[in-house]
């Protein structure tokens, strides 16, 4: 089982990311008339271990509530080149001004976890044991 990570941290994380990379405001999103919708695929490009996905979601739930974002694959799960992670339907907006750093998130985390796992398999059938040391995050 995959421990959930603590909400509060995950929250102040996605909050301080947020005033960093949009700030007072997106205006290349403030181009984007204010009652288009958006639709948006994420899909990996090479094999991974998803991970990441509570601060993919905390992003648009900071963003806008109302930003819709269904997974079709959870962390922890192997994921194939192309596969479709998730999808996002909401105010194009708050889409586009989140997009950056939601992925910037999934990435990182991603890219952890399938590191993790790569060194995993390498011992796997000796007595080595791959352990964590802190959080960094």
């Amino acid at each position: 089982m995959i421990p959930q990570p603590d909400c509060a941290g995950v929250a102040a994380q996605v909050r301080l990311a947020l005033a960093e990379d949009v700030g007072n405001g997106d205006l290349t999103a403030a181009l984007v008339p204010a009652d288009a919708v958006a639709h948006a695929e994420v899909i990996v490009r090479e094999p991974a271990v998803l991970c990441g996905s509570a601060w993919f979601d905390e992003v648009f739930r900071q963003l806008d509530p109302g930003i819709r974002v269904d997974w079709s694959a959870g962390d922890g799960e192997a994921l194939a080149a192309s596969q479709r992670v998730c999808t996002l339907q909401g105010m194009a907006r708050p889409v586009l001004s989140g997009e950056r750093t939601a992925l910037n998130f999934l990435q990182t985390l991603s890219g952890t976890a399938s590191r993790a796992a790569q060194y995993v398999a390498a011992v796997a059938g000796t007595s080595a044991v791959i352990l964590d040391t802190r959080k960094t995050l």
